[in-house]
Formats: C-alpha cells, structure tokens, sequence
C-alpha cells in the first residue's frame, strides 16, 4: 500500500480517526507522517500515550489524592493503563475523564445503533433527535443561518409522519 500523501512510498503509518461516527483511514509513509506531525504512539512510550490523552496538562500536574470508592484506582492509575477499574470510576472522575473521551469519540453521549430491520419510526425519531441536537447547538453559537436549514428539515421531517 502506497502512501495516501505523496503516493511515492509505502505507507508505513495508518490513522483512523471517528468523528461524529464517520471514520476516515490514512495511510502515510514515515517522512509525511513526520511531515504532519503524526507520531507513533510507541514511540512516546505507552504510559505517556495514555497519559497526554486522560488528562489535561494542568490535570495532570495536581495530586492525585482522589480515589474510586469501589475500586481505589486513583486517576493517574487510570491515565497510566488507559482505562478505569471499574464503573464507578467514570463518576468519580467524570470532569476529567469528559474531555478525553470528547477528544477520542467525538462526542460524550452514547447513540447506539439502530438495527437494520427497525422500522422507519425508530430512525425517523433518531434523525429527528440528532437535527434538534445539532439545532441547539447552532442556536447556542448564534449560527441562525444553519439553524432556519435545520428547522426546515425538522419540518419536512414531521410533515412525512403527518401525511
């Protein structure tokens, strides 16, 4: 496989990134990865990878004195294997963990998935949630051009059940 890049080289270094639940995968060679600023997460070492992705650079400075109350994993435990002991460690550190999995999902709520034999109410309703989601958003930025697209399309949407 050739580089996605410059096509020259073989691709060496492959990132796949999910935003907003569309995934993209690039192939790179060493010296465009380089290029971009891609670095291989075995090259930091793994604890520091872990590290830099669960916690804040201020976050990261304080001391770790809080724990689970089930577990007892504190939070730099947490950063150093990349994921909590138990359940209750997502509330306990919540307002640290936030960010993170923000950064590496692209979003904090779960969504699930609709099954393909579902009926045409189920995704309507779910495509209809996701246009009121992204209409608040835009109503928060002020973005009043993109929030008239989407309360069209909110409408449209109703209107299909209506008729």
């Amino acid at each position: 496989m050739y580089c996605d890049h410059c096509g020259k080289q073989a691709a060496t270094t492959h990132v796949k990134k999910t935003v907003n639940g569309a995934t993209t995968e690039l192939h790179l060679c060493a010296q465009c990865a380089a290029q971009q600023g891609i670095h291989s997460a075995f090259s930091l070492g793994l604890g520091d990878f872990w590290g830099s992705l669960f916690a804040e650079p201020s976050q990261r400075a304080q001391a770790d004195t809080v724990r689970c109350p089930d577990c007892g994993t504190g939070f730099r435990e947490i950063a150093d294997a990349g994921r909590p002991g138990c359940p209750t460690c997502y509330l306990t550190f919540y307002e640290r963990l936030l960010p993170s999995i923000q950064r590496i999902h692209g979003k904090t709520q779960h969504t699930g998935k609709v099954a393909a034999q579902a009926d045409g109410t189920v995704k309507k309703e779910r495509e209809l949630q996701t246009l009121r989601d992204q209409l608040n958003t835009c109503i928060a930025e002020q973005d009043y051009e993109t929030c008239a697209k989407l309360r069209d399309q909110i409408r449209a949407l109703e209107q299909e059940g209506d008729a």
